[in-house]
């Protein structure tokens, strides 16, 4: 091995050819970008759906139905899931409170109890709204609903 015959190893540099800095250099002019319009400027980047100028289908199709501003969002929970509450944490009076706690709801969810599983304790409880069978089932084994 001698001075004249050492390179670096392979891939270890990559210096490309410079674009934009001349007719000399072989690539000045358009510098690769081919002749005008947005895509040969610097900056420009693709809107979300464009479609070359056509109009994009975001546009084209029909629009239809209606969105109620006014809606009420309810988190919904089961009797069974206040049985188990009561049977793992013995809760007793629950609360939207209680059930943030133990992470059933979020921090702004509205609560509706709803009528699926069974109910053998006497529990309060407390709700924005309850279903009818829900009310008929807690009232059943003597415990009591409140609406917030």
């Amino acid at each position: 091995m001698e001075l004249h015959t050492i390179k670096p190893a392979k891939g270890a540099t990559h210096k490309g050819r410079r674009l934009g800095r001349g007719p000399g250099s072989g690539l000045g002019g358009t510098s690769t970008r081919g002749h005008k319009g947005a895509k040969s400027r610097s900056g420009y980047a693709k809107k979300i759906g464009f479609e070359g100028g056509q109009m994009p289908l975001q546009r084209r199709v029909p629009k239809f139905g209606f969105k109620n501003i006014n809606r009420k969002e309810y988190k919904a929970i089961n009797v069974r899931t206040l049985q188990y509450l009561y049977e793992k944490k013995n809760i007793s009076d629950i609360t939207p409170e209680t059930m943030r706690e133990a992470g059933l709801i979020g921090k702004n969810d509205l609560v509706k109890i709803l009528g699926e599983g069974e109910l053998k304790a006497k529990l309060n409880v407390k709700a924005h709204a309850f279903s009818k069978k829900a009310k008929e089932i807690i009232e059943a084994a003597q415990g009591t609903t409140e609406e917030l």
